[in-house]
C-alpha cells in the first residue's frame, strides 16, 4: 500500500467526520435559514455551537466568525475586502511576504493593479519573515499586513503571534492564512489577530469548507466589505445557503484534532526523527528552519537527483509533492525556495514529506530511503 505523505496538500477525511457529514445531509437535512418548522431550527442552532467552537478555538467571540468555502475564499474576502476602506482613507500601502500561497499572492496583485503598493518581503534561507522587517516597512498609509501562519512548503512557522501584538499598537490591520497552521500550532492564534483564515480539508475535514475570523479592535469591526451579493448571510459577507453537513464536519474535525492535538504532536515529532534518521544515508538538506516548523511537514533537496524523476520512482511506495497542490501541474521552481534565496536547482528539486502520524504509525521510511540511495550518484 502507497503511504501517504502529502496531507500539507490535503488530508483523508476522519470516518467519525464523514458519519456527522452523512447525518446532515441524510437526516437533519435542513437549511439553517428556514425559520418556519424544526428542520431549519435544528440546522441553525448546530451552525451556532459549529461557529462558537470554532470561535473559541482561536480566542474569539462567536460573532467574529463566518463561514466560507475555505481558505482560499477567507484570504480574497479578506484583501479584497479591506481594500475599500483603505482607498476611502488614502491608506493603500500593504505588506505581505514572497512565500505566501498563491490565493494571497494573487488577490495583492490584482490589488497592485488597482493603484495599491504591496512589499513582498523575502525571509532568506530559514524561510522565516522577521517581527523587525515587518516593522521596519510600516508607513502611515500601511493598510494591512498579511503574513501566513506556517509555509505549506516548508513547514516554517512565521512569528504571527508576535507581530500581531506589535501591531495592535498601530491602526494596521494583520490578517493571516492559518490554512496549515489552524489545529498544529493552536497558541499563535489566540493572539491579537485582526484576520484568520481557516481551511477544513487540511485537518480531517471534507473539502469546501473554511472560516473567516474578524476580530474587534475593542468596539470596532474590521471595516471588510463584500465582494460577493445575494442573499446577506454571513454578516452579509458571504451570501449563499449554509453547507450545514460541510460545517458540521469542520466542526467534528476541529474537536478530534484539539482533543487529540497534544498527541498529535507528539507522534508527529517521533515520525520527523524516523524521517530523518533514515534521510542520514543520502545526501540531503533540509530547506527551511527547523528550530521553527511545524513537526509534520519537511522540505528536503537532495544532492544530483531530480525531484519529478524522483517521484515517479516512489510512486509504488509514497505518495509526495514537490510544493503547493495548487502548482503542482508546474514545473518550474519552487516561488518559496526562490524566494529564500535557495539556488535554482535546489529550488526545482524541492520535495515536501507531510504527514499525519495515525495514518503512517505502521509506515517503515527505510523502505523508500533504499530507493533513493540506489538513484542517488556517487558522490565525486
Amino acid at each position: 500500500m502507497v503511504a501517504y505523505l502529502d496531507v500539507a496538500a490535503t488530508t483523508r477525511v476522519d470516518p467519525r467526520v464523514a458519519d456527522v457529514v452523512l447525518h446532515w445531509m441524510t437526516e437533519d437535512f435542513g437549511n439553517a435559514g428556514s425559520r418556519t418548522h424544526e428542520y431549519g431550527a435544528r440546522a441553525k442552532k448546530a451552525v451556532q455551537e459549529a461557529r462558537s467552537f470554532l470561535a473559541a478555538s482561536v480566542g474569539a467571540k462567536t460573532e467574529e466568525v463566518i463561514f466560507t468555502s475555505g481558505a482560499t475564499e477567507s484570504n480574497n474576502i479578506a484583501l479584497l475586502g479591506i481594500a475599500p476602506y483603505g482607498e476611502k482613507h488614502q491608506r493603500r500601502h500593504i505588506i505581505t511576504s514572497a512565500i505566501e500561497h498563491k490565493a494571497v499572492i494573487e488577490p495583492l496583485v490584482h490589488l497592485q493593479s488597482k493603484g495599491f503598493e504591496v512589499d513582498f518581503l523575502e525571509p532568506g534561507p530559514s524561510g522565516r519573515i522577521t517581527t523587525e522587517a515587518v516593522l521596519d516597512k510600516l508607513r502611515p498609509d500601511t493598510l494591512l499586513v498579511s503574513l501566513m501562519h506556517v509555509n505549506n512548503e516548508t513547514g516554517v512557522i512565521q512569528p504571527v503571534a508576535e507581530l500581531a501584538e506589535e501591531l495592535r499598537k498601530t491602526p494596521t490591520l494583520l490578517h493571516v492564512d492559518a490554512a496549515q497552521g489552524y489545529g498544529k500550532v493552536p497558541q499563535d492564534l489566540k493572539a491579537p489577530i485582526d484576520m484568520i483564515s481557516i481551511s477544513g480539508h487540511k485537518v480531517g475535514a471534507p473539502k469546501g469548507v473554511g472560516a473567516l475570523v474578524t476580530r474587534r479592535r475593542g468596539w470596532d469591526k474590521v471595516p471588510l466589505e463584500p465582494i460577493m451579493f445575494g442573499g446577506g448571510q454571513e454578516r452579509k459577507l458571504r451570501p449563499g445557503t449554509l453547507p450545514v453537513p460541510l460545517i458540521m464536519g469542520l466542526y467534528e474535525a476541529a474537536k478530534i484534532f484539539q482533543e487529540g492535538q497534544e498527541r498529535w504532536a507528539r507522534d508527529a515529532r517521533a515520525m520527523r526523527e524516523r524521517m530523518l534518521t533514515a534521510l542520514s544515508k543520502t545526501r540531503f538538506h533540509v530547506n527551511g528552519d527547523a528550530d521553527h516548523s511545524v513537526p509534520h511537514i519537511l522540505n528536503v533537496t537532495f544532492d544530483g537527483l531530480n525531484a519529478e524523476a524522483l517521484i515517479v520512482r516512489l510512486k509504488e511506495q509514497v505518495a509526495v509533492a514537490t510544493g503547493s497542490a495548487c502548482t503542482s501541474a508546474s514545473y518550474t521552481p519552487s516561488h518559496v525556495l526562490m524566494a529564500m534565496g535557495l539556488p535554482e536547482q535546489v529550488a526545482t528539486n524541492g520535495l515536501r514529506f507531510s504527514w499525519f502520524p495515525s495514518q503512517v504509525a505502521d509506515f517503515d521510511p527505510e523502505e523508500f530511503v533504499s530507493t533513493i540511495v540506489r538513484m542517488q550518484p556517487t558522490a565525486s
